[in-house]
This record gives C-alpha cells, structure tokens and sequence, in this order.
C-alpha cells in the first residue's frame, strides 16, 4: 500500500493537532521575522540613511525619474522636487528608539515574506485536493513577487508623494516640524499596505476557486471600483491630476487583471465539468 497523501493525513488530525501545526508554522514564521528584525537593527545607520530618510532627500531616485518624466512628458518642471520643507524631530525620550524598533520590525517582515508566506502555505496546502493543489502551484513565487512589486510602488512612489504633499501642506506661518515616529508610521504603513493591496490577483484567484466571485460581479463593481481608487488616489497624492493617475492606474490595473485570472478559472472549470458529464 502507498504512503497516505498529505490531505489524508490532514483529514486524521484532529482540532488540537490542527491547532498545534499552526502553531508550528506560526513560530517558525515569527523565527524567520525576528532574524531578519535583528539584522535590520544592528544594520542601523544603513537602514536609516539608505532607506528610510532617503525619500526626504531632493535626490531620491523617484524624484528624479519624476522630473525626467515630466521633461520628457513636456509638462515643465511640475513634478521636480528641488527642496525638502520640512524638518524630523524627536520629541520624547524613547523616540528614537522606539522608531528604531517600528522599522526593525516592519523590515523584517517585509524581507521575510517569502519565508512566513511559505510557512502559512504549508499550513494550507495539505488541505487542497488534487486538482485544487496542481492548480495552486507557483502561488508562493506569485505571491512573494506581487508583494514586492507592491512594496517597490508604495516606496517609490506612493510615501514620496504622501510625503512631499503632507510635509509640505502649510497654514498660516506655521512651519512644518514633523514628530520622527509620525514619519516612520506614514513610510511604514503606506509601503507595507501596498504590498498587501497588490495581492489583489491571487486573493481573487482563491475567491474565484470557491466560487464566490465571478468575472461578471467583478465587472459589475468595476465603476464603484474606479470612483473609491481616485478618491484614494486623490486623498494620498499632492492636488495635481498626474499624481494622481501614477497612483491609481496600478491598482486599477491589479484589478482588471484580477477580472481576467477569475475569468481563467471559471473558464477551466466549466471545461472540467463538462469533461466529467461526458465521461
């Protein structure tokens, strides 16, 4: 007799055993975080000067694509960024390190994702069938590179531009002093939250798999789609219409791919039932 498959052996364990494998895969997650955590900071000085204070510097890379763009697109110097108006300040005695714990923490996780998603997909995959499983090959490879396609936008483009709009935003005489851990939350989240959001695709793949989304509902919120990206897109980017349309057209674009990859699987499983009605 062969050996049991891994959903066999999935299908045997009970509660506690399921609870004590994700616990298993939890701690080897929070393993490979802290790791990565405490390399981030003991590299300190690097951390903060090569990635974390770069997008206030007049020399950022975006910033300079930006105005390259904008030369090129033959809209003048409206995207160059020449100055950085305001200034970091630290105003309590754990300030300091308490960004310095914040972005050790979110760092690691970022640059350990494709470990901790490994680690849930291992949780998840002995559940899936045959064809579930075939199906769902390449999804941590999938998944890890539209994560980091997503952290790369929201770095370079989103937090810059969120930056250079609410740093520089004025009223009256008053001069724009910003708290350092205000900074670190504003770059953190927004870079974080956009290699999330880029997931889109494959959680509407797995949503498309159970059948609880079709290609025709998701044209069908396609217009509401558009109205709440620029409304984000707006919200997060300085009051000029190329800004804005730089941050909305990927996310937009995300979710037309989605359309098309539940499109893909609604198309492949009407092919397989019709094998099966056949057979």
């Amino acid at each position: 007799m062969g050996k049991p498959s891994n959903r066999a052996k999935k299908n045997d364990m009970g509660f506690m055993d399921h609870l004590e494998e994700l616990r298993r895969r939890l701690f080897y997650a929070a393993i490979g975080i802290f790791t990565v955590s405490i390399v981030l900071f003991v590299m300190k000085d690097w951390v903060f000067e090569t990635i974390i204070f770069a997008p206030r510097r007049p020399d950022f890379l975006a910033f300079r694509a930006w105005c390259q763009l904008g030369q090129w697109t033959g809209i003048g110097d409206r995207l160059c960024v020449t100055e950085v108006n305001y200034e970091l300040i630290n105003t309590t005695m754990l300030g300091n390190f308490s960004a310095h714990i914040l972005v050790s923490l979110i760092g690691g996780f970022i640059f350990s994702f494709p470990w901790t998603f490994t680690q849930v997909w291992k949780f998840i995959q002995p559940g899936l069938h045959g064809s579930e499983a075939s199906a769902a090959r390449g999804v941590v490879f999938f998944g890890t590179l539209l994560f980091f396609a997503g952290v790369l936008f929201g770095y370079f483009v989103i937090a810059p531009l969120s930056l250079q709009f609410l740093g520089n935003y004025t009223l009256g005489d008053v001069q724009a002093r910003i708290a350092l851990m205000s900074y670190m939350k504003t770059v953190a989240s927004i870079t974080l939250a956009a290699g999330l959001v880029f997931e889109v695709p494959l959680v509407i793949y797995f949503l498309a798999r159970l059948g609880l989304v079709t290609p025709e509902m998701l044209r069908s919120y396609r217009k509401h789609m558009l109205v709440v990206v620029l409304l984000l897109a707006a919200v997060i980017t300085p009051p000029d219409v190329t800004s804005q349309i730089l941050v909305a057209l990927p996310v937009l674009g995300l979710y037309e791919v989605g359309i098309r990859v539940a499109k893909r699987v609604i198309r492949k499983r009407e092919a397989a039932e019709r094998k099966n009605s056949d057979a």
